[in-house]
Formats: structure tokens, sequence, C-alpha cells
């Protein structure tokens, strides 16, 4: 007697939605990331869409799963955030891409806060010159600014404080978060801010995903050492990678207490 069984069904592609940019190095860095990520789930089908800028965009890269030759789980997908907090991309862009695509689709949450990027942060700063077991009167002349892009959003201020306050546990001294635009401090309002605590020794942590105008900017006003990016650090791809199945592990949950045990409902991912 033969039998027939049914494949497994293959997983959701993992989208990763970066912002897009001029500078030709993000999107190097961005498909940097994809490769790393790629490396550690071997056989995942990985896609990437911008939400602007670059090709491919979000709305095209969700369009085309599902269609012959494309990888994925019947056209299902999982939005991964290429960004830090929770700002106006995350909380309405990205969804509404997701709810005009013919794909199924689940939104993950943004990368940040989380202790990986703390990983990634920390050693950054290690590369830049931050010593690596600085004593206690070192500590004392130190100070760290955590540059950020900034948002109008106070959620996403929230959520790059809890990153600085993550951070500064780490490094046994304050971290002051500041930002390139839409909010306040600034990076020099915060390094003067520093300073007025006698803090002498003032290093510049990058909480950007990759090089461009803002990195450049807040770089140039670090009176010490400046980190660079947080690019393509293994701490990232491992991220993603949670993001991405902290995603299903909810919405795998979300379906057992909707479903009557015994119904065999399975519903589709929902946005």
């Amino acid at each position: 007697m033969t039998s027939h069984r049914t494949p497994p069904e293959p997983p959701p592609t993992l989208v990763l939605v970066a912002h897009g940019s001029r500078d030709p190095r993000t999107l190097t860095t961005v498909h940097a990331l994809l490769d790393r990520v790629r490396a550690l789930r071997p056989g995942l089908p990985v896609r990437l869409g911008h939400i602007e800028l670059n090709a491919p965009l979000l709305p095209d890269t969700l369009a085309a799963l599902g269609t012959a030759g494309s990888p994925g789980s019947a056209g299902s997908a999982v939005l991964v955030p290429l960004l830090l907090g929770r700002g106006h991309h995350v909380k309405h862009d990205i969804p509404a891409a997701a709810a005009a695509a013919p794909a199924r689709t689940l939104v993950a949450a943004a990368l940040g806060p989380h202790p990986l990027l703390v990983d990634a942060l920390h050693t950054r700063l290690l590369e830049a010159g931050w010593p690596p077991a600085p004593g206690a009167a070192a500590r004392v002349r130190a100070g760290v600014v955590l540059a950020a892009a900034g948002s109008r959003d106070p959620d996403s201020a929230a959520d790059t404080g809890r990153t600085a306050a993550l951070l500064a546990e780490r490094l046994g001294v304050p971290v002051v978060p500041a930002y390139a635009s839409a909010a306040a401090p600034t990076v020099p309002e915060a390094v003067r801010a520093l300073a007025a605590r006698g803090r002498r020794r003032i290093a510049l942590a990058s909480y950007f995903t990759a090089p461009g105008r803002f990195h450049a900017e807040s770089a140039r006003a670090a009176p010490w050492i400046a980190a660079a990016p947080l690019g393509a650090h293994p701490a990232m791809a491992r991220l993603v990678l949670h993001r991405y199945e902290e995603a299903r592990e909810l919405e795998e949950a979300r379906t057992r207490t909707a479903t009557p045990a015994g119904s065999g409902a399975r519903p589709l991912l929902p946005v």
C-alpha cells in the first residue's frame, strides 16, 4: 500500500524592509546583511523591499510573492523592518503596504530595542578605539552619545532611550540619546550636556543601520571617537531572524487561542 504524505509547507518568505537611500553604500550594506541572514538560515527564502528611493520597492516585492518561480509559502511573508524603533514607517507605511499586498503577511516588530543591538553597538565602539576594559578612573571621565536618525513619534524616542539605557549598563558610563533630525537633543547638544557633567572623553555610538548623511554629520560632532554604523554586524543578522521567528510564534499563539480545539482551521497570516 502506497502512502501519500503531504509535503511540509515551506516557511513564509522573510522580507527585509529597508528604508532606502541615495547613498550607494546603504544598498551595499543591506545586501551584505541579507547575505549574512541567508548564511544563517540556508533554505529560508529571503527577499528585500524598500519603502522609498531604491528598487525593489516593497509593494513590488510583495506583488511578486507566489508567482511562478518565486520562493516562499504560497505567497506568504513575514515583513521584518530594518528600522530601529516604532516610528511612522513601522506603524503606518509598512502595515499599509502589507494590507494592500496579494501575499498573506505578518509584520514583525522593529529591530530595537534589543540586547543584540547593544552587542553590535559595543563592538563598533571597540573597533573605533573604546577601551575593552576601562578602569573606574577612566569610566568617571567617559560618556557616550547614542546618535540616532530621529522621529516625531514619542514611541521612537522611547525605544532609542531604552537602547541608550541598555548600552549604559553594558559600558558603565552615561549614554545620552541624540538625534540627527526631527527630535531633540541634537548630537552637539548631547555632547555639551555630557561635558557639563565633567565627562571629557565623549564617544559617539552610531545608531544607524548603514553609512549615510546622518552618520557623517553626527560623526563630525564627536569630540573623541566615532563608531561606525551597525551595518552587517553578525548580531544584526541574528536579530532579523529573531524578529521573523518571534512574529511567527506570536501568530501561532493567537491562532491557538482563536481556533476551537479539533476544528482544524488554519487561518491566513494576518497583517
